[in-house]
């Protein structure tokens, strides 16, 4: 009766070698040990590491316990939670308390707790063991009774405002805009003696800007240069939201534009008082009164005019009242009283990011509070960085950068987007938990997108079913025929598509770019898909989606490797470079329209007239033959004919036979008779039908997409 029991479930320790013989009679103690230790190794290894319930129980009461078997694998799984009371046991296992208590006398034999239904047990070891007693397995699970806690906001968020007396008066950030080449990246080289303008592809800016410039009264004013091209929109709302003073420059000659409106709207938005720069005034025949009375058509109304913003008639080129601009621009400052915290921790925006290819990641930072240092840990979007150099817009490396200044920041883990907030936090290891915080938000965010488009379908694909269910209701006893193959089930897509991949050299490039293509509104005919972008030059995991997706490469202002362009080259995949965004967009329109189907057009060879029909006989029956005289053109052998009696269409078709003084001819010029059979034998001609002679020719279309520039 012992012998299954102490050779599977006692421990050896328990088992003395004098007391082999009155457990077992009719084996010899070797036997027992090699039995043991032969299947039940598990026994022997806990017993090394703790004493188990019996061995306490038989070392102090001297009486052995009733053998437990512990939970089989097709034992019952019950869940288990921390803090469990006796009670809690009980339910989940489905037994009453008085078993439950009896359990804990084995399992917790040395506690001198009084244990009843309502003891918290706060030992899981204690637990576990009362489920193996009760033969269950057991598995973690939180705590039905407690309520789902909400996750905590472990997002890092910008301090409360600093107190008056800690605020320190700070240089202001002005932003330039207005409508293309209206001399905006002029006047600013004229401002800091450079000659960036120089330097952009196209003679346009494309790239927003953030340097500072030193004015001869010893004040510094912060500039951010956004671009007047069309395609910029979103760079020229970030550089309105990030500054304090907006210049508007309008030229004298073009007057009020497109994007001088978008920026005066802009400007409204962000609630910035608007300074204008009339520029180009060394022109002959320019009129600023007439430019000015523009402006006040659209809510801009100047002082000449009785109204409260100031206009300064300049030239950028010639660098004439440049002085009065400065003045103008330091007394607006003055009014507006700017001040800010430079101590306590640093907020911030970033203004552009880009993936140098010698530096690598870095992005440029208006700092708006605080100071930023080496050494600093700051989160922006979905990046994060600890300052490991700090550059101005010239190049020099500085240890701090204090309020309204703008920084290139090098240190970034992941590069952030242009735009995000810039906000300091204590260490690395807070930054991190931020980021996952952030990305756990984007993915709740990104599911709930998911669950709509899944709810959109289910609905649609029930819609589909009740339908196929009531017509075979209405069948009745017949039966729905299936609608073919299985293999037809699944059709390959055939539509016309573009696959296209952007790199940029900077975010708010790629952020233009991708602006752009989302205007795109010709799906009928082509699709336009985006399968990848990026910030950097192109790279071999660019090359493989490409080769996926049979997608063309654009790379804005980057460079590809030669490694890279050999590989391209190797699997067929064109890489196309620019380094001006509206370029760029005519190729993709150029790539569209090469992959509209063709449609076919009818080009007109010749035309003839009908002199008479005669009957001739063809084996052994008889067929019409139009005697006609071409007038126009000339007619061929394998086209199409039209033959229109008193403008009325009676036969569109091909000849059977085509004879001229009794041979047959492939071609009929101009003033030559001939004998024309149509297929169509029962056709009845009539002097004067006119026969037109025509073939079908394929047709190329343009799409018609506008992106608005």
């Amino acid at each position: 009766m012992y012998k299954n029991i102490v050779t599977r479930w006692l421990p050896l320790r328990l088992i003395s070698r004098e007391n082999y013989s009155q457990f077992f009679e009719l084996k010899t103690k070797s036997s027992v040990e090699r039995q043991i230790k032969r299947n039940f190794s598990y026994s022997i290894v806990c017993c090394k590491k703790r004493r188990s319930a019996e061995e306490k129980v038989l070392e102090s009461t001297g009486k052995r316990p009733a053998i437990r078997y512990p939970p089989k694998a097709g034992s019952e799984v019950v869940g288990i939670w921390r803090n469990m009371t006796v009670k809690d046991i009980a339910s989940v296992v489905n037994k009453d308390v008085g078993h439950i208590l009896q359990a804990l006398e084995f399992a917790d034999k040395s506690s001198e707790i009084n244990y009843n239904k309502d003891t918290v047990i706060h030992n899981p070891q204690i637990i576990r063991d009362v489920l193996k007693i009760c033969g269950h397995r057991y598995k973690i699970v939180p705590n039905p009774d407690k309520e789902v806690e909400v996750d905590e906001n472990k997002d890092a968020v910008p301090s409360p405002p600093s107190p008056p007396e800690a605020l320190k008066p700070r240089p202001p950030v002005v932003c330039v805009m207005g409508h293309v080449d209206h001399g905006k990246t002029t006047l600013l080289d004229a401002l800091r003696d450079t000659s960036v303008v120089d330097q952009e592809f196209g003679g346009i800016t494309q790239h927003i800007g953030a340097f500072e410039v030193k004015l001869p009264s010893g004040d510094k004013v912060t500039f951010l240069d956004t671009p007047g091209h069309a395609a910029f929109t979103s760079m020229r709302s970030r550089g309105a939201r990030a500054t304090d003073v907006v210049v508007l420059v309008v030229a004298a000659d073009d007057g009020v534009m497109e994007q001088t409106v978008e920026s005066i709207r802009m400007a409204k938005e962000a609630n910035v008082p608007i300074l204008v720069a009339i520029n180009k005034i060394d022109k002959p025949g320019v009129n600023i009164e007439r430019t000015m009375r523009s402006l006040a058509q659209h809510g801009v109304i100047c002082e000449a005019l009785g109204g409260d913003v100031q206009a300064i008639p300049v030239s950028a080129l010639k660098k004439k009242n440049l002085e009065t601009l400065v003045e103008a621009l330091t007394l607006q400052a003055q009014l507006m009283e700017l001040k800010a915290d430079p101590g306590g921790y640093v907020e911030g925006v970033v203004i552009e990011a880009l993936l140098d290819p010698r530096s690598g990641k870095q992005a440029t930072v208006l700092v708006q509070r605080g100071t930023l240092r080496r050494g600093c840990v700051i989160v922006a979007g979905t990046g994060w960085a600890k300052v490991r150099v700090l550059t101005t817009a010239e190049g020099q490396s500085v240890q701090e950068a204090p309020p309204s200044t703008p920084v290139s920041v090098l240190g970034w883990r992941e590069l952030p987007a242009a735009g995000d907030q810039v906000l300091e936090v204590n260490s690395e290891k807070r930054a991190n938990e931020v980021m996952k915080w952030r990305h756990n938000q984007r993915m709740k965010e990104r599911q709930a997108a998911d669950l709509q488009i899944i709810e959109a379908k289910e609905a649609a694909h029930k819609a589909e079913y009740h339908a196929a269910r009531a017509k075979k209701r209405a069948m009745g006893r017949y039966k729905l025929r299936p609608e073919g193959p299985r293999q037809k089930m699944i059709q390959e897509d055939t539509h016309p598509t573009l696959s296209v991949i952007v790199k940029g050299d900077v975010d708010g490039s790629v952020e233009a770019i991708l602006d752009i293509l989302e205007t795109y509104d010709d799906h009928d005919r082509v699709r336009l898909d985006l399968v990848h972008f990026g910030v950097g030059p192109v790279t071999p995991n660019d090359i493989e989606i490409a080769e996926a997706f049979k997608a063309v490469i654009y790379a804005f202002n980057v460079d590809s490797p030669p490694q890279v362009n050999v590989e391209a080259k190797r699997k067929n995949i064109p890489i196309k470079k620019y380094n001006i965004i509206y370029k760029l967009v005519d190729d993709v329109k150029d790539e569209i329209s090469v992959r509209i189907p063709k449609r076919q057009e009818e080009e007109i060879i010749g035309e003839a007239n009908v002199l008479q029909q005669f009957m001739v006989t063809e084996g052994k029956r008889k067929v019409p033959v139009a005697g006609s005289r071409c007038m126009k053109g000339s007619l061929a052998r394998n086209a199409l004919y039209r033959i229109i009696r008193n403008q009325d269409l009676i036969y569109d078709g091909k000849l059977a036979s085509m004879k001229h003084l009794k041979e047959e001819v492939t071609t009929i010029k101009r003033d030559m008779e001939c004998g024309l059979r149509f297929e169509d034998t029962t056709l009845e001609l009539q002097p004067g039908d006119t026969i037109v002679c025509y073939k079908l020719v394929d047709a190329s279309d343009r799409t018609n997409w506008d992106p608005g520039f």
